[in-house]
């Protein structure tokens, strides 16, 4: 249960960031017509998992607790992008090449199909 209760403070913390970093960026741009909130949101999100995940590496003082709050509920909350981008950096750099491209490519166009799908399901339900 505790598990639980650190992924969702967590996610609280980082979707209140998700939103505030987007917003900011929203007004200080002046309501761009490209969605650099989001990409300003994924970008930063990977930076600091990325950060994270070599100290954790180097340094074994991160417990099992605050990786699940930092990692799953804070930055899964402020994106999950840094999440399938450390995953696909992790294939890639264990020599699973082929592995990476699959996912990358897997999450990119089965994202998209499912955003499609859902958007058509979403229309022909509201006629």
């Amino acid at each position: 249960m505790s598990s639980i209760i650190l992924v969702g403070v967590g996610s609280f913390v980082g979707g209140i960031l998700r939103y505030g970093l987007n917003t900011w960026v929203h007004r200080v741009l002046g309501s761009p017509w490209f969605p650099f909130g989001t990409l300003a949101v994924n970008v930063i999100g990977c930076l600091v998992i990325g950060f994270l995940t070599g100290l954790a590496e180097s340094w074994t003082a991160l417990s099992s607790e605050t990786r699940l709050f930092v990692f799953v509920g804070v930055l899964g909350g402020f994106t999950t992008f840094s999440a399938f981008a450390l995953e696909s950096y992790a294939l890639a750099r264990d020599t699973h090449h082929g592995a990476a491209l699959v996912n990358i490519g897997l999450q990119v166009m089965l994202g998209l199909l499912a955003v499609w799908i859902g958007h058509l399901a979403g229309r022909s339900l509201a006629d």
